[in-house]
């Protein structure tokens, strides 16, 4: 399969994906949202309708391979593929006018994550990249942050629909970040947190209570832009472990004070 001709039809259809979303945008119905599980994990028709644009274009792509996607569509591969697929990653924002969402795709080979886009559908910044290819925005080759120091980064987190029993470990994590950062942001994208840590806006991102197609296509984007992705353990289950740390070059020291409070 060759990578670099999928690519920029995977792009091509993000970007049309996203202009349905864009021209929604301008006159969504309030109406026609609907609550999952809880009273902040909410869904609309705009993220059903991309979602099913989405996998009909992606199937043409690569006929017959899988999808694991986050509004249901979870089809079997009739090969080694799978795209994991977050149609609209920061739906709240979208619903309450707030200009942060974007769309998130990954092609996985086999359990080998080899693809990734992700589209910042505002801005019309798509972050992507593939196995081998370098990382890039747009047209833009991009790379990590080449700070060192915990002291001078500016981090990202959010914070999970479910407050688990370990909710006071993670406001402590917060806390010490707080205090040994230029700060933490909180965008409501995982995506674009992902892909902001990519192109050196953002020293870090960390959080938990995450799904797949929150991470899978940012997570790859950023390993290519040269950061290191793990879960708190600083193992590599951060897919389908739920947590976690994505940084450049402060990746150890954010991960050492994630430890201390989590795992206490």
């Amino acid at each position: 399969m060759d990578l670099e001709k999928i690519e920029p039809n995977v792009i091509n259809l993000c970007h049309e994906v996203a202009d349905f979303i864009r021209h929604e945008s301008l006159h969504f119905d309030r109406s026609r949202i609907e609550q999952k599980d809880t009273f902040s994990n909410l869904v609309s028709y705009v993220d059903k309708e991309s979602e099913r644009k989405l996998v009909t274009g992606l199937k043409k792509i690569i006929p017959r391979s899988g999808v694991l996607a986050e509004e249901g569509t979870d089809s079997k591969s009739e090969n080694e593929y799978k795209w994991i697929i977050d149609p609209l990653d920061g739906t709240t924002n979208f619903l309450h006018g707030v200009p942060i969402f974007a769309i998130s795709v990954a092609l996985q080979r086999g359990e080998r994550t080899v693809l990734g886009v992700v589209y910042e559908v505002t801005h019309h910044e798509c972050f992507h990249a593939i196995e081998g290819g370098g990382a890039f925005c747009n047209s833009n080759e991009i790379r990590v942050s080449a700070i060192s120091s915990l002291g001078q980064s500016l981090l990202a987190t959010g914070f999970p629909y479910y407050h688990t029993e370990k909710k006071d470990q993670y406001l402590d994590i917060i806390k010490t970040f707080l205090e040994k950062t230029h700060g933490i942001r909180r965008l409501g994208s995982a995506a674009i947190d992902l892909a902001y840590v990519a192109c050196g806006r953002l020293e870090g991102f960390f959080e938990y209570d995450l799904k797949p197609w929150d991470v899978a296509g940012g997570a790859f984007i950023l390993q290519q832009a040269g950061g290191t992705v793990t879960d708190f353990s600083g193992q590599n289950n951060f897919l389908y472990g739920g947590e976690l740390c994505a940084a450049g070059n402060v990746h150890p020291e954010m991960l050492s004070v994630i430890q201390e409070k989590w795992f206490r």
